[in-house]
């Protein structure tokens, strides 16, 4: 994540209304008059802002991607348990989960944007990379075996179960029970 600049109220309102149209009709199907529509802004002023849709695109995601990592370390930060806070990120997408019912943005944005130099690709692929250090920098901190094994496993679960969302399955506490039977086994001592 790159650092930016305080944004305009009408540039808020511009990813607001991105974020909005993007999640629920994907990225490729939305073009800037839509956008400009809904912000209640003109084009002129989307352009100004930030330049082409691709850097729409890109702060959409970055701002999705920057309040993910908020509540998954807040996660973290609840737990007292070294063990416990492995599986965080679960809880956490719980949460998440709760107000986003089309699956992953940024599983989304990359199916959508194949191309590895895109801005907002390298922020999706930066998010799931994040994801994985983090599982493997808790796993390490609880005394995981094969901490980086288990935070491999930990992220496709993850990456699962928020797949499975917009199917009419509830994945997430069978995935969530799993990740703590894996970190259960990869720690020392009885748990």
């Amino acid at each position: 994540m790159e650092k930016t600049q305080p944004m305009s109220e009408a540039g808020r309102r511009i990813v607001a209304a991105a974020e909005e149209l993007f999640y629920e009709r994907g990225i490729t199907a939305v073009g800037v008059d839509l956008i400009a529509e809904h912000s209640g802004v003109t084009k002129r002023t989307l352009y100004n802002r930030f330049g082409s849709k691709d850097r729409l695109v890109a702060a959409y995601l970055d701002g999705r991607d920057r309040r993910w990592r908020s509540l998954v370390l807040a996660a973290v930060d609840a737990l007292d348990d070294p063990v416990e806070k492995v599986t965080a990120p679960f809880e956490a997408l719980r949460t998440w989960s709760a107000g986003n019912t089309r699956g992953c943005a940024f599983i989304n944005a990359l199916a959508e944007l194949p191309d590895p130099s895109h801005p907002a690709h390298r922020i999706a692929t930066n998010q799931k990379l994040w994801l994985r250090t983090l599982f493997e920098e808790l796993a390490t901190a609880a005394g995981c075996q094969e901490p980086t094994t288990l935070a491999t496993r930990l992220l496709v679960l993850h990456e699962g179960a928020l797949a499975t969302q917009p199917l009419p399955l509830d994945t997430l506490p069978v995935s969530t029970d799993l990740a703590r039977a894996l970190v259960r086994a990869g720690t020392p001592g009885p748990r």
